[in-house]
């Protein structure tokens, strides 16, 4: 076999591998505060997430577009896409390291940290303006927006709902807790799913089995919507423990409130601004957001304070996996 093509078919292997791991990292995002307001059983809540995932993935391209074309310039042949596989690597590492901890991490900057670090030890082009723009500006403001979206959701909540009897809007807002879980775990298949199409595009394009200019194959769509899924259904308890219970014990009305605004940030930044940002920042901010409206004391900051450090390490971390293992595939590939 030809190495470029062996290659290819390598990277298309391990991205998918690490869209599945994107899933079950993930799969807390969506469902983790339905689970904890026993809205949903996990059983129920990770099929709905999975097949929502599924239909996500097809809703759009903006997203894979920037991944695929707008952070690295990869070389063309066997170079290049060693280029790729080593941050798909670096990716996969730090998923499985912040999966173990039970941290909530972000995915999608573990990929791009990825990528920048095994570019920048293959001295090879980085978009600076487009990372900043289209990554660290995102990775600011959407925590920000969905805190505060969040808390403006909930305190309308406590206002409308204020004469109402609790527990028969606690069983109201189950229910709807359902639509909501629905479209959060839509919007992660509408970020999350296209970062490993636009990794794979960029893998086809550097082996010479696409151009820049060509539409997304639909078979990389239904690939990574498909990887993703699983990923989902396996589920990720250790993270959703986190999110559910251990930053904020969370009722209907609040866990409705954080994936309302979750979602309404994730479709925003894909649709309107093709920007990956993470969902696993956006719900964690949401939820924190809810809490404090109840009081500050509420949320447990300490644990917060964890997550972010771990959101902080993400694209070094997985920049610094990535460098080794491209020196690493390097040698063997090309040494």
């Amino acid at each position: 076999m030809d190495l470029t093509l062996g290659l290819v078919i390598g990277v298309v292997v391990i991205a998918l591998v690490f869209d599945y791991t994107n899933g079950f990292h993930d799969a807390a995002n969506a469902i983790a505060t339905s689970v904890s307001t026993r809205a949903l059983t996990p059983r129920a809540a990770l099929f709905m997430a999975a097949a929502m995932n599924f239909i996500g993935a097809h809703l759009g391209t903006q997203v894979a577009q920037t991944v695929g074309k707008g952070i690295i310039d990869a070389p063309d042949g066997s170079h290049g896409l060693v280029i790729v596989a080593a941050g798909l690597i670096g990716a996969i590492t730090w998923n499985l390291i912040t999966w173990y901890f039970g941290l909530p991490s972000s995915s999608s900057h573990a990929l791009i940290g990825g990528l920048v670090g095994s570019a920048l030890a293959s001295a090879s082009v980085v978009h600076w303006d487009g990372v900043v723009e289209k990554v660290v500006i995102p990775m600011i403001l959407s925590p920000l927006i969905g805190f505060s979206l969040a808390a403006a959701i909930m305190i309308a909540i406590y206002w409308i709902f204020r004469n109402s009897q609790p527990g028969r809007t606690n069983r109201g807002f189950r229910y709807a807790q359902t639509v909501s879980a629905a479209a959060m775990a839509l919007g992660h298949g509408l970020q999350d799913a296209q970062k490993t199409m636009g990794v794979i595009f960029l893998a086809l394009v550097v082996g010479g089995f696409a151009q820049p200019t060509d539409p997304i194959p639909q078979w990389v769509i239904l690939a990574a919507a498909g990887a993703i899924s699983l990923g989902t259904y396996a589920g990720g308890w250790r993270i959703m423990r986190t999110l559910g219970r251990r930053i904020i014990a969370l009722d209907p009305p609040q866990g409705f409130a954080a994936e309302s605004a979750a979602a309404t940030v994730l479709y925003g930044a894909a649709i309107g601004f093709g920007a990956p940002i993470s969902t696993t920042h956006t719900i964690t901010s949401a939820i924190m957001g809810v809490g404090a409206t109840k009081r500050l004391s509420a949320v447990r900051w300490g644990v917060a304070g964890n997550i972010v450090t771990a959101w902080i390490l993400t694209i070094p971390a997985a920049a610094i996996v990535a460098a080794v293992s491209y020196f690493i595939l390097h040698a063997i590939v090309e040494g």
